[in-house]
């Protein structure tokens, strides 16, 4: 949608405009608010409002089930059969309340909706304070996704490869990177989340086909011969640091609260009929599936393989090969989507800035630019760093945790002011708490492995 054409009125006069709101008649009030709502429209959150609860169920399918449960069953050998199955259920409860909290509080203004993240947090904690505290960590979240997913994608493909063809040449993973990235280029440049909803369908169920492949499979080869379900580290400072890293491993499967408001964006709302209703609707299914995809295949994985399970479950199953090969490539068809939901709110914040900061003209070829060139730098940063656990024990900690298990509850008691001992306030509090040693923990474990795979990277030999 292209920006309408007000009058003489030019960017440069726009501009002077915004900065000096108090100076404007009656005349140029009307025009600059005309332009903003054409502006508004034509951004990718606020394009479309004609969403059912089920786009919200495959969206948020989709934004979470995604490279985070092919490494459950890692993060299992790491934490073990009691801390493993305890912080599987214990992330999946406090998730599904801390995302019923956004939901609530996206309309918890009459007559405003709060479609972004960072909308919610500027009126919890402030104009400016509130874009400090939530921008840089649901960037770090969503760049970072796109980032794994980016190597994962890359990883899946060569699997692929190597499995149907395991007599061909070996190509280095830069190119099973670049060519996964190739089709975002092309994706990339769809405008809204309406717009990708078929891939975003796809991709959901592509996610709940290949974790039940995974535990099918698991579970047909049967337990190892030798399965050892002691932890992998010999070391306590190594047990140590596994288990943070493998903290970071689950806080990375769930993180569909970094676009949740995004997708609640796009249903319709009247007073009658608010968006809260339908979205939490898709809120229950999208986690049904989540259990159906993350329990069984967590579980089934590390029993077994025990502590000998790779980061990735796909890369430990070898037979039957078919069957390993498709589960692959359905791993790729969900990137592709996973990618793009993800991207999505991304997309938003840098034609925002680009449009009202940068005073670009709103069209096709900022689009284009803009969009081109995110993807190139995920494709890039992928391509210098394609170690896949590594990044999900460092990302699930360190923005994962803040932006998931405890900022919806610091935003819920600043608003809401729940009474001191209460159910709701003992309850944020406690989500508050496991949420900070999730961010203080994992990040440590996820850094030391990354620092430790760089130093044992022979780049003249393994570089991708």
């Amino acid at each position: 949608m292209e920006i309408q054409q007000l009058g003489d009125y030019s960017p440069d006069k726009f501009a002077s405009l915004a900065l000096a709101p108090k100076g404007r008649t009656d005349s140029q009030e009307g025009r600059w608010r005309a332009q903003e709502k054409s502006i508004d429209d034509w951004l990718p959150i606020n394009a479309r409002r004609n969403a059912k609860w089920w786009y919200a169920a495959f969206h948020n399918v989709t934004a979470m089930v995604g490279a985070g449960v092919l490494s459950l069953p890692y993060a299992m050998s790491e934490l073990g059969w009691e801390a493993g199955v305890t912080v599987l259920i214990l992330s999946w409860i406090i998730t599904l309340y801390t995302l019923w909290q956004m939901v609530e509080m996206h309309e918890m203004v009459p007559g405003k909706r709060f479609d972004r993240y960072h909308e919610l947090g500027q009126h919890a904690f402030g104009e400016k304070l509130g874009l400090w505290i939530v921008v840089p960590q649901q960037l770090v979240v969503e760049v970072g996704l796109n980032i794994v997913y980016m190597v994962t994608g890359g990883q899946s493909l060569q699997k692929f490869h190597d499995v149907v063809c395991p007599d061909c040449k070996h190509i280095k993973l830069t190119y099973f990177i670049m060519i996964f990235a190739s089709a975002h280029f092309v994706l990339s440049q769809l405008p809204n989340f309406h717009s990708i909803s078929g891939v975003s369908l796809t991709a959901a169920v592509m996610s709940l086909c290949y974790s039940t492949i995974a535990w099918i499979a698991s579970a047909a080869k049967g337990k190892s011969a030798d399965v050892d379900y002691s932890l992998p580290a010999t070391t306590t400072p190594g047990k140590v640091f596994g288990f943070f890293g493998a903290l970071g491993d689950v806080a990375f499967a769930y993180a569909g609260h970094n676009v949740v408001l995004e997708i609640q964006a796009t249903i319709p709302s009247t007073p009658d009929k608010p968006s809260k209703k339908p979205m939490w609707k898709g809120v229950v299914v999208a986690y049904i599936v989540v259990a159906v995809c993350y329990f069984p295949a967590s579980l089934i994985g590390y029993w077994a393989f025990g502590n000998k399970v790779d980061d990735n479950i796909l890369i430990t199953l070898k037979k039957p090969r078919w069957l390993i090969a498709l589960a692959n490539m359905m791993v790729v068809v969900h990137l592709l989507g996973s990618y793009q939901i993800y991207a999505m709110p991304v997309f938003d914040m840098i034609e925002t800035v680009l449009v009202r900061k940068f005073w670009f003209p709103p069209g096709l070829m900022l689009r284009l630019i803009a969009r081109t060139a995110y993807v190139a730098f995920t494709m890039f940063v992928a391509i210098t760093f394609p170690f896949f656990n590594e990044l999900l024990s460092f990302f699930g900690g360190f923005a994962f945790a803040p932006t998931t298990y405890f900022l919806p509850c610091i935003m819920w008691l600043t608003i809401y002011k729940p009474k001191r001992f209460s159910l709701s306030w003992f309850t944020n509090w406690a989500c508050i708490v496991i949420g900070v040693l999730l961010m203080v923990l994992s990040p440590i474990g996820g850094l030391r492995q990354i620092i430790l795979k760089i130093k044992t990277y022979k780049f003249y030999q393994d570089y991708p």
